[in-house]
């Protein structure tokens, strides 16, 4: 172990002397010792100055491999490393408190879910935008809707793997401003084109959460803590567009279409305000890149010879801005066209995804064409699938780390990915139940009750789906978590786009009954056989990947 700071140079002094010469007079001795000694004192200063900047105090005695100090000589060239000081450094994020963590993982889940009920809250009041903008066409009317989704296909591509550049917070602040400029827009818009363009650039910036904020609850919590975080912020994006209808059919009914954008900006603000109070940045990579700025900074006043400082995450050789940029744009559409689990997973999550938003378009048609309610008694049924995402949300809570710790013992104390999958295998059988009970139940016109209760099946199903797979994905591509969910959640965006525009039409050649049998039949075919797949071949597939974590 090293010494002291003070101990350290004297060192290097001994060395020097005994280099220069040994037949040095005492006297010079003597003064030389003082000379060292004041220089030794300035650079201890120095140094506990860096320290009280880096919120790191000064080490007694003895310095961890993690310092950045060595024994080196002034004039060797090898560098300093910055890394966390210790597994209880605390500036490392998964040590901080867990009001620290929940107050992020918090304001995540609002980014997550305020830009979701936008994208569905307009619904209810398609048919006002239609009258004023003189929209006659069924698709029309649907791609007013759903072209929100299409930014969300086109955002996280970007806006994920720059969070692995530039940092979380810095993506999420913007984005989320971005998005609440141009929703106020959409309030604004006097065309059916603007009104489409708006939407759709909105979602570009409202897209954002959707991959960082996965990541982040990745730099918050190791494996076996982060599967009730993650089920909250799962919740979020799913939950947002059950709500937004019900709001929506009010707003519609008693105001103008154009309150239904102006109200979700409003509440954009709010959360904005809160983010930035409560939303702290989390990528180690950016917090340590701080630290070694602080402390090149501080040594750069030091007399003597100084050392190159980089992190424990840099490669030591000169990235020119370019090359970074096209490195980490580039990475989920290598995840994408490289990883068979990245695509599996994207197939089965698009599908998923995509019956949200069918669910969403062809309720108000079932419970005012079959049932003949008012839009606004119609939008309550929406509560039915809230119903079933919060119930199944909850309860995941809590089993998605308890299954995981259990398997992980059973393993020797090794987890892995996979062990998340047990969670996901109910999920895969209530959706097929829910969508035969909605389809046939509305197509017998059964007592409104029975597609209710699908509805919720339908809900239950999805939400454990979905945070189960999105908790494999951050489990399997921890280091690349933002880039591999932007990957992900550009192909399910791209399926919530286009699921709306065939949805009615599906149904009206077809009925409910048999629509809802080909839904229940793609559900059954690709999610039990992926679940199977990854169950049983999972770490083999991980341990060809190039991006997946390996595990021993």
């Amino acid at each position: 172990m090293s010494p002291p700071p003070e101990i350290i140079l004297t060192q290097e002094l001994s060395l020097q002397r005994s280099d220069s010469s040994l037949g040095t007079s005492a006297r010079d001795d003597a003064g030389l010792l003082k000379e060292v000694q004041s220089d030794a004192t300035l650079r201890t200063t120095s140094l506990r100055k860096a320290a009280d900047v880096l919120k790191v105090q000064p080490s007694k005695g003895e310095l961890s491999e993690s310092e950045t100090l060595t024994s080196q000589r002034p004039g060797d060239d090898a560098p300093i490393i910055v890394d966390w000081d210790g597994d209880q450094d605390p500036g490392n994020p998964r040590n901080w408190s867990k009001t620290m963590k929940w107050a992020a993982a918090l304001t995540v889940s609002l980014y997550t879910f305020i830009s979701p009920i936008s994208s569905s809250m307009v619904a209810p009041a398609a048919e006002q935008i239609a009258q004023d903008f003189h929209i006659t066409s069924t698709v029309e009317i649907a791609l007013t809707i759903s072209v929100f989704l299409l930014g969300y296909t086109v955002g996280p591509l970007f806006l994920g793997p720059l969070s692995e550049v530039y940092g979380r917070t810095i993506i999420l602040h913007t984005s989320n401003i971005f998005f609440l400029a141009w929703n106020l827009g959409c309030g604004f818009a006097q065309t059916q084109g603007q009104l489409i363009a708006f939407r759709f650039i909105s979602g570009i910036g409202g897209s954002a959460p959707l991959s960082v904020g996965g990541a982040v609850l990745a730099d918050l919590w190791a494996p076996e803590e982060r599967g009730q975080a993650i089920a909250i912020y799962s919740l979020a994006p799913l939950l947002g567009p059950a709500i937004g209808p019900v709001a929506g059919a009010w707003i519609a009914e008693r105001s103008t279409w154009r309150w239904v954008f102006w109200s979700t900006s409003i509440i954009s603000g709010i959360i904005q305000v809160l983010g930035f109070l409560f939303l702290r940045e989390t990528f180690a990579p950016k917090l340590l890149l701080k630290r070694a700025k602080a402390l090149r900074a501080s040594m750069s006043i030091e007399k003597g010879g100084v050392r190159p400082i980089r992190t424990v995450h840099e490669t030591g050789q000169k990235e020119n801005w370019k090359d970074l940029m096209k490195r980490a744009v580039f990475r989920p559409f290598q995840l994408f066209f490289q990883e068979p689990m990245i695509q599996l997973l994207g197939i089965y999550l698009a599908f998923v995804y995509g019956v949200v938003y069918l669910v969403l378009t062809v309720m108000p048609a079932i419970f005012a064409d079959v049932y003949h309610e008012e839009v606004g008694i119609a939008g309550l049924h929406y509560i039915s699938l809230g119903v079933g995402l919060t119930i199944a949300s909850q309860a995941n809570a809590y089993y998605l780390d308890k299954v995981y710790i259990y398997l992980k013992k059973r393993n020797d104390g090794i987890g892995e990915p996979e062990f998340r999958l047990p969670c996901v295998m109910p999920g895969t059988l209530l959706l097929p139940i829910g969508l035969l009970m909605v389809g046939w139940g509305s197509q017998e016109h059964v007592f409104w009750l029975v597609p209710d209760i699908g509805f919720a099946l339908i809900g239950a199903g999805i939400i454990l789906v979905f945070q189960g797979m999105q908790t494999y994905v951050i489990d399997a591509f921890t280091a690349y978590a933002a880039s591999a969910l932007a990957a992900v959640s550009c192909f399910r965006s791209l399926a919530g786009f286009g699921f709306p525009l065939f949805a009615q039409a599906m149904f009206n050649a077809l009925g409910y009954g048999k629509g809802s049998v080909i839904l229940a039949a793609f559900a059954v075919g690709v999610g039990c056989p992926s679940i199977w797949v990854f169950w049983k071949y999972g770490k083999r597939i991980r341990a060809m990947s190039k991006h997946a974590e390996k595990t021993t």
